[in-house]
């Protein structure tokens, strides 16, 4: 085990942060994709 202790608030959270932007720019420009098809299809089929 480690002697070390954990202090609350230390942790770098800089790639955890990098990680969930990107997830989210992707999940954002996924939606978007998805509402167009979605649009798009009901002009063709309307």
């Amino acid at each position: 085990m480690s002697d070390e202790k954990h202090e609350h608030g230390t942790m770098n959270t800089d790639v955890q942060e990098k990680t969930f932007a990107a997830f989210m720019s992707w999940t954002v420009w996924a939606v978007v994709v998805i509402l167009v098809a979605l649009v798009l299809l009901y002009m063709v089929n309307g």
